[in-house]
């Protein structure tokens, strides 16, 4: 079989070796998504009211902050890890960079804020 039969043209061109570990990610981002937002809703619905002293009072706690700081990072990354595999199909040429760079400023600028929000919160912030 020679360079201009199908098999030919193929060869050497398998698997990049990254989409199995991306594709695990992915899923465990999901599943840690799955139960931190089950704990999230769950705590929500124990406090005594959903006005704004009452979630500052929570989030104030170890106990609560802990586990937002978590959401955040697992509920950004698997973003961050979903939209990449959308920009790769979908994106082609040097529209894709630029896709990828701005979904890299997106999701670190977003994490960062909510981490910095849940911080000054939970350390006493007014």
């Amino acid at each position: 079989m020679g360079a201009g039969t199908e098999l030919g043209r193929v060869r050497g061109l398998g698997a990049a070796k990254d989409g199995v570990h991306h594709w695990w990610l992915q899923r465990v981002t999901a599943v840690a998504n799955m139960l931190l937002m089950l704990w999230f809703i769950f705590s929500l619905v124990r406090l005594p009211g959903l006005d704004h002293a009452s979630v500052i009072l929570w989030l104030r706690q170890p106990v609560a902050a802990v586990p937002m700081l978590l959401t955040i990072v697992s509920v950004f990354w698997h973003l961050r890890l979903g939209v990449q595999v959308m920009l790769e199909d979908y994106v082609q040429g040097s529209a894709r960079v630029v896709a990828m760079l701005a979904l890299n400023f997106y999701a670190l600028a977003g994490a960062a804020a909510a981490i910095f929000a849940v911080l000054k919160i939970a350390l006493g912030a007014a």
